[in-house]
């Protein structure tokens, strides 16, 4: 798989609950400035915990060595299942919040980026350019948020739900290719 595709896999299943979330404010409807400011925080926030995560990833790759890579790619399988887990949780039990100011959006942002974290630390060990990384992730994140938003009065409560289930998912699906291509030393 070449660095291209690799990137773009992990910035559609990034994507995927960026959407999710954004559904859930859509539904509500709200103004462009809004929509600019939540994509902006999503973005922002997603590329801060990948940097985080690529600084933890390359502090425990120093002292692992390779294993670093398999335990990153073990977070993405396991953050994957517990995306899955809490997408069926939470659609029994949603409580709203205003995500599109202060203390929601910032608890949004923290919680949508999560997985970021995960994508993060194993970034520097799927063989994929971190910079130019970083950028398609915002690019699509902002998109995904955008979209999401501006959809999520058509679409409505069941889209949200599936795009958090589809995120855990390609996270999971996403990991587990990573470790095979590892072994294989495709990756």
């Amino acid at each position: 798989m070449g660095p291209a595709i690799k990137i773009l896999v992990i910035a559609l299943s990034l994507a995927l609950d960026v959407f999710a979330v954004s559904v859930g404010v859509g539904i509500r409807g709200v103004p462009r400035a809004v929509k600019m400011r939540i994509g902006i925080a999503f973005a922002s926030a997603e590329i801060a915990m990948n940097l985080i995560g690529a600084g933890l990833g390359a502090v425990v790759g120093h002292y692992l060595g390779e294993v670093a890579g398999y335990i990153g790619f073990g977070a993405l399988v396991l953050l994957g299942c517990f995306m899955i887990y809490e997408s069926r949780r939470e659609a029994e039990a949603k409580t709203p919040i205003d995500m599109s100011k202060g203390w929601g959006l910032f608890v949004a942002a923290l919680s949508i980026s999560l997985d970021s974290l995960g994508i993060g630390f194993s970034i520097l060990y799927i063989g994929v350019p971190v910079i130019e990384s970083l950028a398609v992730i915002g690019a699509v994140s902002v998109a995904a948020t955008v979209l999401g938003l501006t959809l999520g009065r058509a679409l409505g409560r069941r889209a949200e739900e599936g795009a958090e289930l589809w995120a855990g998912i390609v996270l999971l699906l996403t990991g587990v290719a990573f470790i095979l291509l590892k072994l294989t030393g495709h990756g």
